[in-house]
């Protein structure tokens, strides 16, 4: 099967997993540089340099410690993208400068507004809970906007039965994924900016009228068949992200595998003292690997 993500893509995401190691120092300075540049690169390169991003961000880097400031700037960065890619469907967007209690993102349409999130977790996490995914907090955090989205890596969200979809369709929140918000940007640079905005609304219309509900099933039937039936010219589409889902799961895998193997070359060089006190962190890194290796395409995007 013919390659979607070309290696340019990969090379540049791992550019920025640098950058933003380099830049975080000082938050405030770091996030509006941070997004200076993006801005630049993606207007130098164009929407198709976006949806590389959009495809390949959905993981924190394994390299990155918890709690680090690296870390806290990673998830500027996919707030940043998920702001520029609602402006390049031609929304008004903004990336809010306020954390707690209050959503990312704000994004305007001419006759709608809604808020969002952008969600990243490490490919070595385990069990996520519901809260980690903020479905409930964003209905509060809609401040009197009809809608509000949350944006998650595909691999990463529950395909059977899960609280998160009972949220969503109770409170009216989209859960929405990286693959699908690279459709709706592809879309817009077939049939234009209005068309893929009514297709964005329509998805949010969706939601509403769902039946409160677990099932995952269900909730992603609806969606994508909204999608799907939006315009005969989505398919084509639609056929190239559900390969580029699989692919990207491969690489970003292959980034986080290639970490943990160098962390573990690094303590079995140490000298024996050395090594005992890292002996924990070697459990740590197999446990890691094992959880990394069980990740692999949900196929929510067969649900049509």
């Amino acid at each position: 099967m013919k390659k979607i993500i070309a290696d340019k893509a990969i090379k540049n995401r791992q550019y920025w997993i640098e950058e933003i190691r380099k830049l975080s120092g000082n938050f405030g300075d770091d996030s509006d540089k941070l997004e200076k540049e993006l801005e630049e690169e993606i207007k130098k390169n164009g929407i198709s340099s976006l949806i590389d991003h959009l495809r390949l961000c959905g993981n924190i880097p394994e390299s990155y410690g918890h709690d680090t400031s690296e870390e806290k700037l990673y998830s500027k960065y996919t707030d940043c993208l998920l702001s520029l890619a609602y402006s390049s469907l031609g929304l008004k967007s903004l990336v809010l400068k306020e954390r707690a209690d209050a959503a990312d993102v704000e994004a305007f349409a001419k006759d709608y507004s809604f808020v969002a999130d952008a969600k990243a977790f490490r490919l070595s996490r385990t069990a996520k809970n519901q809260k980690d995914f903020k479905v409930q907090a964003m209905h509060g955090w809609k401040r009197g906007k009809p809608y509000a989205m949350v944006v998650c890596p595909i691999y990463q969200l529950p395909t059977s039965s899960s609280q998160i979809y009972q949220q969503a369709t109770t409170e009216n929140v989209c859960i929405f994924t990286y693959s699908h918000l690279a459709l709706l940007l592809s879309y817009s640079q077939v049939e234009g900016q209005s068309k893929a905005q009514q297709l964005l609304k329509n998805i949010f219309e969706t939601i509403k009228a769902l039946n409160p509900s677990k099932n995952a099933t269900d909730y992603w039937l609806a969606v994508n068949k909204t999608i799907l039936s939006f315009s005969k010219k989505i398919q084509p589409i639609w056929d190239i992200e559900k390969g580029v889902a699989t692919e990207s799961i491969s690489i970003v895998k292959e980034e986080a595998l290639t970490f943990l193997a160098q962390e573990r070359e690094k303590i079995m060089r140490m000298t024996h003292k050395e090594a005992l006190k890292e002996l924990v962190k070697v459990h740590k890194i197999e446990s890691r690997i094992k959880t990394i290796n069980a990740i692999s395409d949900n196929g929510l995007f067969t649900l049509k």
